[in-house]
């Protein structure tokens, strides 16, 4: 292979940084690793994503104590990817609250995506022997659930946008505050990964449920904080964008009868003058193209990714 297999090569650690982005608000991020957050209420605290091992998710919690000792009620899991879900045992959680399609995911196809998450980036994999087995949600819904936080604090609103980066990522919305935990359905700076994704669901209805919210402050899944209207909106249209021209590109290439080769060249010629230099782009775009090219072959539902497939897949990609 003339590229080394996704992310395997990134053994690297990142400079992370946590801000407190409203009241009680925290955001975790790191140089384009996934980001992680938190909202406190009056006597308890709801954390927004895992990690991807209980030793990891246990590092962001030992930042997060430096300014609050109160116990996590409520752990929130943005969708099913190993990342994001296998760190909760270190959270001690009441109650670990995703989308009902999440947990339809997990059971489905979370085996096989902890061994190829763990293929792709195995720096994020800290101490993987923690990791007591798939997590399992212990409250799911369908459309939104509201999470009252006390006093005079307000909600936190989870909701389904629609089928986006998966069938089943949800967001966490403080209204009183317009901070929104985005998870992957937007990213800033950051390259998109659509290996799993729903692509004109997401780039049309779902993207425009979560603009609609109105936002002040996102927080998306890679990448830094956006600040501002402007900043916003600019992460959206880049999700945005990025989905619309790979759509264009694959979507030309197998119109015309080509191959998934060609399309991937095609999408990547396109991709790369603005997102090139972005993390995770090089790693991702062979897994994106692939489902695309899936989705416009007819298969609606992903084909799950396994550690074979994975190395299949990024090897006819290469040139």
């Amino acid at each position: 292979m003339s590229r080394q297999f996704a992310s395997s090569a990134d053994l690297t650690d990142k400079t992370e940084t946590l801000e407190v982005v409203g009241e009680g608000v925290y955001a975790l991020t790191a140089e384009g690793d996934p980001n992680v957050g938190a909202v406190e209420g009056e006597d308890f605290v709801v954390c927004f994503e895992a990690r991807a091992t209980p030793v990891a998710a246990a590092a962001w919690l030992a930042k997060l104590r430096t300014y609050t000792d109160k116990p996590v009620r409520y752990l929130v899991l943005s969708h099913y990817h190993a990342v994001r879900v296998l760190g909760a045992a270190a959270f001690d959680a009441r109650d670990i609250v995703a989308h009902e399609m999440t947990r339809t995911l997990i059971d489905e196809r979370g085996r096989q995506d902890w061994e190829s998450e763990q293929g792709r980036m195995p720096r994020l994999f800290r101490e993987p022997g923690s990791i007591p087995g798939l997590t399992h949600p212990t409250v799911t819904f369908s459309d939104r659930f509201t999470i009252p936080l006390g006093g005079t604090r307000g909600d936190l609103i989870l909701q389904y946008c629609g089928r986006g980066h998966t069938a089943g990522d949800i967001v966490a919305w403080l209204p009183g505050q317009r901070v929104l935990f985005a998870g992957d359905l937007v990213e800033a700076r950051a390259a998109l990964y659509t290996g799993d994704a729903f692509h004109a669901d997401w780039s049309t209805a779902t993207l425009d449920r979560v603009a609609a919210l109105g936002a002040e402050t996102l927080i998306g899944g890679r990448g830094a904080v956006a600040v501002g209207r402007d900043a916003v909106a600019a992460a959206i249209g880049q999700t945005r964008h990025f989905l619309t021209v790979m759509r264009e590109t694959v979507g030309g290439v197998h119109a015309t009868g080509g191959t998934v080769q060609e399309a991937f060249g095609r999408a990547h010629a396109a991709l790369v003058p603005q997102y090139g230099g972005w993390p995770i782009f090089e790693h991702c775009l062979p897994f994106n193209v692939q489902r695309l090219w899936d989705e416009l072959s007819g298969i609606d539902w992903p084909e799950i990714w396994t550690a074979e497939r994975d190395r299949e897949v990024w090897a006819g990609m290469q040139p």
